[in-house]
């Protein structure tokens, strides 16, 4: 398959696939008359690919991934340890936007007139979570 081809059936731009080969994602493709030509599993990785950067993996995440793959341990074990600090880190988020969230909530209620007053009264509230 050209690398044409192989973008039209992954759903992707002929460069992403070039971009993944040149970050060591996918394995170089033979060549014919100077023109990549890639196999049908490439597919298959590509999948993985997606798969990973939609559920939230990084590219650095992901590598990690696809080296894992070169060692005995099950492509399983490699996903279940990056779905489990990807959820860690997304319960971390989520407290940061719940926190977030309390403080826009109380800016809606904000009936301050200059910007001093408002100052107080964050000081004043950041003294009172202290005390």
């Amino acid at each position: 398959m050209t690398i044409g081809e192989v973008a039209r059936h992954a759903g992707l731009r002929a460069s992403a696939i070039r971009y993944y080969e040149k970050a060591g994602l996918l394995p170089r493709p033979a060549r014919a008359s100077g023109r990549r030509q890639y196999d049908r599993g490439v597919l298959e990785l590509l999948a993985v690919l997606e798969h990973a950067k939609a559920c939230g993996f990084t590219l650095a995440e992901t590598r990690r991934l696809f080296g894992g793959l070169r060692n005995e341990r099950p492509v399983s074990e490699h996903w279940r340890t990056l779905a489990r600090n990807k959820m860690a880190e997304l319960d971390a988020l989520a407290g940061r936007i719940a926190a977030m969230r309390g403080l826009l909530e109380r800016i809606q209620r904000c009936q301050c007139l200059a910007v001093r007053e408002c100052g107080r009264h964050i000081l004043n509230a950041h003294n009172n979570l202290r005390s």
